[in-house]
């Protein structure tokens, strides 16, 4: 039998990567996690989802003090220390990091820090040093993508890694794209004094989710930001004292100037960049890596997960498909179940969704009714001020089953958990409707939502009776 460094060795140490290397180490397994950059926790951890909720609580400090005059308190103008903030939020990250090298320590995981070449189905190449594998799992994530027309060694252009570095506030600040991370950051910087604009080439902002929910969203967005859809950046010139951005739409300026751009147009997967032509990993051209339902790709040793397998390109997808491809290779017999994968746009307000969007439902031919409960009918929410929310539950007519919930409204990312388990435990309108929620709460509108399909609501004119 061949003599390997480690049973299993994991490249990248990212959400996907370290879950992945945790797991096969309390199995048993002999593990190995290389990761290029300094610290673990991937771009998520380091330079995104954490560091950008970070700022976006500031944000909400400053937006709720903002509007707390309309229940009687009224707050002088906050003064932002921006070095303070910076210390914030790179001391919520420093915490998280130094808590992924101790679980590593702990489970005597040998973590090597560099940039990873694969050699062959069983070898990679880590600063000139030849590491063995039994067995491989890729979680090497994505890359920010990028679009031609823009200036991109002017540092006044920024990518969501620069925008959270919070060097300065721009007076005028434009975002390209207008998905999940364009909105956070275009939050982000509007509360802190920015004048934002946004430019989506799509029909609407975040072109995922359904209309109507994302409707709520930019109604609350456009009170503080220019919001261009259907509109293209053709190009961007950078003069000394300003960009100068070049606009095609229909109800876009021509041009316009700013003093920073940030680029928002979404992340391309790192399959090109690892070598892989050097084994017999399949890789697409747009650099994904096709693996099947328990993570394993062509190649029976080497497993793939988190971005570099595909959409959605989520840290919490990755995290799941880190724990099964570890199991797998232990010999558990399991399998990632994507029916129930949320996503989460953590504006103001936020925007959540989980299983099939109503536009997937109609593509898919699948005959659903549709239950919306407004949130103008629910006492926790007009109590705190956020009743233009609505939450959307879907189900299957034939079964009754809950297929899909879509939430607009103040913490929607914290409800839409009670829809995933819902839909992944298979459950109806009426388990869902006989279930006791809370009250008064913002969850319970999936039940009256739930109520309403069943046909036994009270709180607001039942349409069934």
């Amino acid at each position: 039998m061949t003599d390997f460094d480690c049973d299993v060795l994991v490249v990248g140490g990212g959400p996907g990567g370290y879950t992945a290397a945790f797991r096969a180490a309390d199995l048993g397994k002999k593990v190995i996690l290389v990761e290029k950059r300094g610290n673990l926790g991937g771009v998520c951890l380091n330079v995104g989802c954490i560091p950008s909720k970070a700022l976006l609580h500031v944000a909400e400090i400053i937006n709720s003090a903002k509007e707390a005059d309309s229940v009687g308190v009224e707050f002088n103008k906050p003064k932002i220390d921006l070095d303070k903030v910076r210390d914030f939020k790179s001391s919520v990250v420093n915490k998280l990091t130094c808590g992924l090298s101790c679980l590593a320590d702990q489970r005597g995981v040998d973590v090597i820090y560099g940039s990873a070449t694969f050699k062959t189905d069983h070898s990679i190449v880590v600063d000139d040093k030849e590491i063995s594998f039994e067995n491989c799992i890729i979680a090497a994530g994505s890359s920010v993508a990028q679009i031609p027309g823009i200036p991109y060694d002017d540092e006044r252009v920024w990518s969501s890694s620069d925008a959270l570095k919070l060097s300065e506030i721009p007076k005028r600040l434009l975002i390209i794209g207008g998905g999940i991370i364009g909105l956070e950051m275009a939050t982000v910087y509007s509360a802190l004094g920015s004048k934002v604009t946004i430019v989506e080439y799509m029909p609407q902002i975040v072109p995922v989710a359904d209309k109507d929910l994302v409707m709520v969203l930019q109604k609350k967005l456009k009170a503080s930001c220019d919001i261009y859809t259907k509109t293209k950046v053709t190009e961007v010139v950078a003069e000394s004292d300003k960009l100068i951005a070049k606009l095609e739409g229909k109800k876009a300026p021509e041009s316009a100037e700013f003093d920073a751009v940030l680029v928002a147009v979404g992340r391309r997967p790192n399959g090109k960049l690892l070598g892989l032509e050097n084994t017999s990993v399949n890789v697409d051209d747009a650099g994904f890596i096709a693996a099947n339902s328990q993570l394993c790709t062509n190649c029976p040793n080497i497993f793939a997960v988190g971005d570099i397998v595909g959409q959605p390109m989520l840290a919490h997808k990755a995290v799941h498909e880190g724990k099964v491809a570890a199991e797998v290779i232990c010999g558990h017999d399991v399998s990632f179940n994507s029916s129930a994968i949320p996503s989460v746009a953590y504006t103001d307000p936020e925007l959540a969704w989980v299983g099939l969007t109503e536009k997937e439902a109609k593509e898919q031919g699948i005959d659903f009714e549709k239950a919306n409960f407004p949130w103008a009918a629910s006492g926790r929410a007009l109590s705190s001020e956020v009743a233009n929310g609505k939450t959307k539950t879907l189900f299957d007519k034939s079964t009754g089953k809950l297929i899909g919930v879509g939430v607009v409204g103040k913490n929607a990312g914290e409800l839409i958990s009670i829809a995933a388990l819902a839909i992944s435990k298979e459950m109806t309108g009426e388990e869902i409707a006989k279930t006791v929620f809370p009250h008064p709460t913002l969850g319970e509108t999936i039940g009256f939502a739930a109520e309403l399909f069943d046909g036994s609501i009270t709180d607001i004119m039942n349409p069934k009776v």
